[in-house]
């Protein structure tokens, strides 16, 4: 027997073209496949009908492997800690204390070194959980296959059921109903055979399939009737079929060789580009200092400890952490309340970011099952009597044919109807659903009509009228009424009847001829329960929606509308494809509804709408949506989608369900509040302090805050501000996408951070007087040691104090939740200005050059402290007004 070429592993049926197929074919293989009949499939495969032989097929297998497709790859410790360092905000960090310690300000380096260490371990440690919970969900494609197999060259085959993993190319294998398709195969022989292929292309209903002579050039891979594809499903009929892609070299398994960057989310973004502003603060501001001090005090590298000091204060150095800590939190009551997983801890960001999110129709907006929506005669009159003979064609059908489950359509007539109704006639034969004719017969004996026969015919509208005795025009007018049904998004099949005299004989097809139309019953897809309360949410959270389908664009219409989503103007997607990316970014906007979609359309709407500065998130399931999926800032999947489809999402629901999608995006909301809020607070008290040092610092004789002073209040600053990480909002906080805007933080903290720096330079005032009361020399007449210690004290508390009110003034959601608890960044806040009130009068003080403050010094505090409090309401009033609040 000669060797099976090594082109059975690219497929002979590949309908790519010629230089695709070369290009995965050893020398000497066929140059082409396609076109080819079965017989010539079979004989390049070095196969038959009757299957292969024992002894070839191991051979088979130990040249081209199992039949798996490879594992994907997961990512090892060091790397997931490698990437951690590439987030910009530690490697900035990173930098800080490595010139921390290059400057011998070891106390600065040991913190934010550990603050480093602490990011990257709990972000890469929610990262690996989050992949392990992925790969507890995985399920198997298929696990065992009916394959025809030889002993002998001339022995007889004999059905076994082996392992999917065992299959080679030039296996003959059987399919029956609710098969999971092993492999890529080519179709010989076929019964009635329909395969669900949604999670390949996204259609909801079961396509037909049967065995062609020679294959029509035109269409896609998924249009040919001869080839069924690895990741399908048999609804039902039967076929045997040739093997001709195994393992890596079939379709499900080569769209992981796809896209593979995807490109940058919407919290990527955001951190760039507030890590770049804050870097060139960072590298502007020490040598500021240093050449400030040098030519206006005469000092020189002394102060470089006090340069970087002042650009560490610029940082928010717990920024990494809180980030991690929020996410991980969210991430974490995402799973245990809602049975969500989100993989990546940015994507939750993201999710609070999203403003538009894209769905599929089936199985997120609708059930995967049709249900009835009413019979009618052939005037479009409501009729049960048709629904009635529709029924007893369902069930007798089902009975005579030997049909091991119904056709989700009869399934859903006999749903309707009942079985009292159909099981009062007596079944005679049947002939059942074939997807060449398309159409099923029942033939039964009435009550009461001795000597005749009824039969009972249903299925494709055209194919029924085709077989009724009509004048043209009633046909023509027959076609139009079932097109208008149709238009409007619902399923129509015909049912027609015809009295036959009574005979021992078999009815065939050609009995099928010379039929009385009764009229048509109309069948819609059954909507999800969830759906509905799921939109109005969105909307609520001011989220759109759009619907990214396959499906009839009257289908995916109809659907909209009976839950209470207005879909406009339906826009089917091959109109997209001669259109510009801004044209299309456009119209992306304004359209609800893209019907007829391929996959690569929905991933170039999606860049489309991403391009139009919005953030998207995107459900999809099956290998169709892969592109989509990585072309979203956040890739959503439910458990049940197909392997590759969960390894490519962000997040992974338990569910199905839109309003797990609803929580997820509270929760991201959430998050992204918390961390913004940290972000704007953090940032304009550090502006404003850094300011006033650098101000005060050139009138001063000496430094207005020491190295230590600044490192301690950071750290007392920092470790209040993990309160955010815990932070309870009231709900009116979470019904706006959140998006980390680096144009408006920055407007944001150059506002606030100046007035901060007037409060500051206010206290050097009350400083001044206080102290000169006293008798302390300080200012430009002094450089007393008891005067500066007094001003490092007054000026610590103040900034603690100034802190803590930014903390509890500035934060987004100020209301609390109806009967929620105290907040604790209430609780965070009181503790940071008792520690600034406390701390200077305690034994640390002298260790950290401070002392006792004259008590003159706390009423005039109090006096600036209450004109900063009015000063930040009235901002902040303006700033919300402005629309700018986020």
């Amino acid at each position: 027997m000669t060797s099976v070429p090594e082109a059975v592993t690219a497929g002979s049926t590949d309908p790519a073209g010629p230089g695709e197929q070369e290009a995965r074919q050893a020398p000497g293989g066929p140059p082409s496949w396609s076109g080819l009949t079965s017989l010539q499939v079979l004989r390049q495969l070095d196969s038959g009908p009757r299957g292969l032989v024992e002894a070839e097929a191991g051979e088979r297998l130990a040249r081209f492997g199992e039949n798996t497709v490879p594992p994907w790859r997961t990512v090892s410790w060091p790397r997931r800690l490698g990437g951690s360092l590439r987030d910009p905000f530690t490697a900035v960090l990173l930098c800080l204390g490595l010139v921390s310690a290059a400057v011998s300000a070891w106390g600065t380096a040991g913190v934010i070194l550990s603050l480093v260490v602490v990011s990257c371990v709990l972000r890469a440690g929610g990262e690996r959980r989050a992949d392990r919970s992925v790969a507890e969900l995985r399920k198997l494609v298929a696990t065992t296959a009916t394959v025809l197999r030889r002993t002998a060259e001339d022995g007889a085959p004999r059905s076994r059921e082996l392992p999917v993993t065992e299959l080679v190319p030039g296996d003959v294998i059987r399919l029956a109903p609710g098969d999971l398709v092993p492999a890529d195969v080519r179709l010989l022989r076929a019964s009635g055979l329909t395969v669900h292929q949604a999670p390949l292309t996204g259609e909801s209903a079961p396509v037909a399939k049967h065995p062609v002579d020679v294959p029509e050039p035109e269409g896609g891979p998924f249009d040919q009737p001869q080839l069924c594809f690895q990741g399908s499903s048999v609804a039902s009929g039967s076929g045997t079929a040739v093997v001709v892609r195994t393992g890596a070299h079939t379709r499900f398994a080569t769209t992981r060789t796809g896209p593979g960057r995807r490109a940058a989310s919407a919290f990527d973004q955001s951190v760039h580009g507030i890590s770049w502003v804050l870097i060139r603060f960072m590298l502007l501001t020490p040598p500021l200092v240093l050449m400030a001090n040098a030519a206006l005090r005469g000092r020189g590298f002394e102060t470089l400890p006090f340069a970087v000091a002042v650009a560490v204060g610029l940082t928010p150095e717990m920024l990494p952490v809180i980030v991690t800590t929020t996410l991980a939190r969210g991430a974490s009551l995402l799973a245990r309340d809602h049975r969500v997983i989100v993989k990546r801890l940015p994507a939750l960001h993201d999710l609070g970011a999203v403003d538009v999110l894209c769905l599929d129709k089936t199985g997120t907006l609708t059930q995967d099952r049709p249900v009835l929506h009413r019979a009618l005669d052939a005037w479009g009159r409501p009729d049960t009597e048709v629904l009635r003979w529709a029924g007893v064609n369902a069930w007798w059908t089902l009975q005579l044919a030997d049909l091991p489950a119904p056709d989700a359509l009869d399934e859903a007539i006999l749903d309707a109807v009942g079985e009292d109704a159909p099981s009062a006639y007596e079944g005679v034969a049947a002939l059942p659903f074939d997807p060449v004719r398309r159409l099923s017969t029942a033939v039964v004996r009435r009550p009461g009509r001795l000597g005749l026969h009824s039969m009972v015919v249903k299925g494709a509208v055209e194919a029924v009228i085709e077989r009724c005795a009509l004048a043209e025009d009633e046909r023509a007018r027959l076609l139009a009424l079932a097109a208008r049904e149709a238009h409007g998004g619902l399923r129509l099949l015909a049912v027609a009847t015809a009295e036959r005299p009574a005979r021992s004989r078999a009815f065939t097809t050609a009995d099928e001829r010379g039929l009385t139309l009764l009229g048509f019953v109309a069948l819609r897809d059954a909507l999800a329960p969830t759906a509905a309360d799921a939109l109005e949410v969105f909307a609520d959270r001011g989220v759109a929606v759009k619907i990214l389908t396959g499906d009839h664009p009257g289908t995916a219409a109809r659907a909209c509308r009976d839950l209470g989503l207005d879909p406009g103007a339906v826009l089917c997607a091959d109109t997209i494809e001669g259109v510009t990316d801004d044209e299309l970014a456009d119209l992306a906007r304004r359209t609800t509804v893209f019907a007829r979609c391929a996959p690569e359309h929905k991933a170039r709407i999606i860049s489309a709408l991403r391009a139009g500065g919005h953030t998207t998130g995107f459900l999809g399931d099956g290998v169709n949506d892969l592109p989509a999926l990585r072309a979203a800032d956040v890739g959503i999947c439910p458990r049940d989608a197909v392997d590759v489809a969960r390894e490519s999402a962000d997040v992974v629901l338990a569910e199905k369900d839109l309003t797990a999608i609803a929580h997820a995006i509270t929760s991201g909301r959430h998050s992204s509040v918390n961390i913004a809020t940290y972000l704007r607070i953090t940032l304009s008290s550090n502006l404003g302090n850094v300011i006033a040092m650098l101000a005060t610092g050139l009138m001063l004789p000496f430094l207005p805050m020491l190295p230590s002073q600044i490192l301690v209040q950071n750290l007392c600053f920092d470790a209040a501000q993990l309160a955010f990480a815990f932070d309870r909002l009231h709900p009116s906080a979470l019904r706006r996408p959140t998006v980390l805007q680096p144009r408006r933080i920055l407007r944001f903290i150059t506002g606030f951070g100046l007035l901060g720096a007037a409060a500051d330079l206010a206290t050097f005032g009350v400083l001044a007087f206080a102290l000169h009361d006293a008798g302390g020399p300080v200012g430009a007449g002094g450089t007393g040691g008891t005067g500066e210690a007094a001003f490092h004290a007054g000026w610590f508390t103040e900034n603690l104090l100034t802190q803590a009110l930014v903390m509890l003034l500035l934060r987004t959601g100020r209301r609390p939740a109806p009967g929620a608890p105290v907040s604790p960044v209430r609780r965070a806040a009181a503790g940071l200005a008792v520690i600034g009130i406390l701390l200077p009068l305690s034994p640390l003080g002298p260790l950290l050059g401070m002392t006792a403050l004259p008590p003159l010094y706390y009423p005039l505090l109090g006096a600036v402290l209450a004109l900063y409090t009015v000063a930040l309401r009235i901002n902040r009033s303006r700033y919300e007004k402005a629309g700018t609040g986020r």
